[in-house]
């Protein structure tokens, strides 16, 4: 099979606005859908106030500077604690809403936080605990754009990954190869990139005696008797190698396989699913010099011409919780609690379970979002929450569409003015649009129309803008950012 080839070559120094490349609105929005889940219209306003680059500088360094989400009442419950089986299922709940509370709130900590849960994968439905939930979330956001060295090392020894992927159960009497082989097929090296299978067979003896749990829930304590304390060669290096040794060998022999692979795993996500590999390896570059600190490469890459590149528009498909989160943020309509509650049952419903991706290798996503069932789905909870938004105060249609369109009096201003919004590219041709205004027009009289009498003041306003609503999430133009 021959690699697909990447159309954007556009270099990686920083990009620079020009009459042909001007820093815009769509650039600005754009830029809050890829990095964190879309923007409303004050916070693009505040990003055309800044220099492109003074505007990732201001993005990167606060989620730097962004503090974890504070530890709930509940951080340290387990299983011995009185009442565990009765409130655990709601500690999990709540700090699933908590998480969506921080995608609405935190810009790319929260886009990082989901990216890296993503990526050192465990399964709540395994482990089904709401402190190890929560610790193995605190680290995530800990690192989240920090040392991707001491990310490596502290993320395995969180109580949820060494249920997940079995290294309560590694023990010098019967070692397990799970966690030492997705350690490096999954989290750093990549698959059959630079490791043998006997490299796995000696790293999973060195990662033994994670074993002593007193209750389920509860903390893991190393066990010296369970250790293997005989010599282990990992990556042709011979010694009586333990936990800290792995990642210390691991970083030391496999430096520029490791930034290459987290590299292009940045690169897709962030930029477009083909990756440029010269690109990937100029990033990988950056990122050993900055010896593994996330933040000089996101920098770079996010700054630059070819992260700016028109062509990189709408290239990626939007995730569930791109579409949910992305509407609720961008539109900034607010819904009833109740409402709200429902988001991660529906994001389930469209394959986005966050800290339940289907598998160890996580969701895959871009065209894996999209299959003949999950599309409709799409249009309907997309549907279903115009609803909520309109049983809350359909006043906030009429609202919306008066800001975005100056509060025009012509159909085809407002129309292209709410189109333009909530798609990362304008429309084919102008009588895409025209097709959309007549939808907006819907049962109004058309001579109100020409006479300019028609306004957004009138009682029919919010249900046309929600109508052209149900007309825009049903157009591929909406599903991609």
């Amino acid at each position: 099979m021959i690699a697909a080839l990447s159309c954007n070559t556009a270099p990686l120094t920083a990009y620079s606005p020009s009459d042909e490349n001007p820093w815009d609105a769509q650039k600005v929005m754009n830029i809050y859908r890829r990095l964190g889940f879309g923007a409303d219209q004050t916070m693009i306003d505040q990003g055309l106030a800044k220099t492109p680059s003074q505007f990732i500088d201001d993005l990167v360094d606060e989620a730097i500077n962004m503090a974890p989400t504070p530890a709930p009442s509940w951080a340290d419950l387990d299983y011995g604690d009185p009442g565990f089986g009765d409130v655990n299922s709601d500690n999990i709940f709540s700090w699933q809403m908590q998480a969506i509370d921080d995608l609405l709130s935190e810009n790319l900590r929260g886009r990082l936080t989901m990216f890296w849960s993503n990526h050192f994968v465990t399964k709540l439905d395994v482990h089904f605990c709401g402190s190890w939930l929560y610790s193995y979330y605190n680290i995530l956001q800990t690192y989240a754009i920090g040392d991707f060295k001491a990310f490596v090392g502290a993320i395995g020894l969180t109580p949820s990954m060494l249920a997940f992927l079995n290294g309560l159960e590694n023990t010098k009497y019967s070692p397990n190869e799970n966690y030492a082989r997705e350690l490096y097929e999954l989290f750093t090296l990549g698959e059959n990139n630079g490791y043998t299978q006997e490299d796995i067979v000696e790293t999973s003896r060195a990662l033994t005696g994670y074993n002593i749990l007193d209750d389920w829930c509860g903390t893991v304590t190393y066990n010296p008797d369970t250790f293997d304390e005989d010599d282990k060669t990992i990556f042709g290096q011979t010694g009586n190698w333990n936990y800290d040794d792995v990642i210390r060998i691991l970083f030391e022999q496999k430096a520029p396989l490791i930034a290459e692979f987290i590299c292009r795993k940045l690169y897709r996500y962030f930029v477009s699913p083909t990756a440029n590999e010269d690109i990937v390896s100029e990033m990988a570059t950056t990122f050993l010099d900055a010896d593994f600190q996330i933040g000089p490469v996101l920098r770079e890459l996010f700054k630059s011409e070819h992260f700016f590149e028109q062509k990189n528009f709408g290239s990626i498909i939007k995730s569930p919780y791109d579409l949910t989160i992305g509407f609720l943020k961008e539109t900034g309509f607010s819904i009833q609690e109740t409402d709200r509650q429902a988001l991660p049952y529906f994001n389930g419903v469209l394959g986005q379970n966050y800290f339940d991706p289907v598998d160890v290798a996580g969701w895959q996503g871009d065209k894996d979002w999209i299959s003949s069932s999950t599309l409709t789905g799409r249009w309907q909870i997309m549907e279903y929450m115009c609803w909520w938004v309109w049983n809350m105060n359909e006043e906030q249609f009429r609202n919306l569409a008066i800001d975005l369109s100056d509060n025009s009096n012509d159909p085809y201003v407002v129309t292209k003015a709410v189109i333009d919004r909530f798609t990362s590219k304008t429309l084919h041709t102008p009588e895409d649009y025209e097709t959309a205004t007549d939808i907006f027009k819907g049962d109004v009289p058309a001579n109100y129309y020409e006479t300019g009498q028609w306004n957004l003041y009138w009682d029919s306003a919010p249900w046309q803008v929600i109508n052209l609503f149900f007309y825009i999430i049903k157009m591929p133009e909406f599903q991609l950012k």
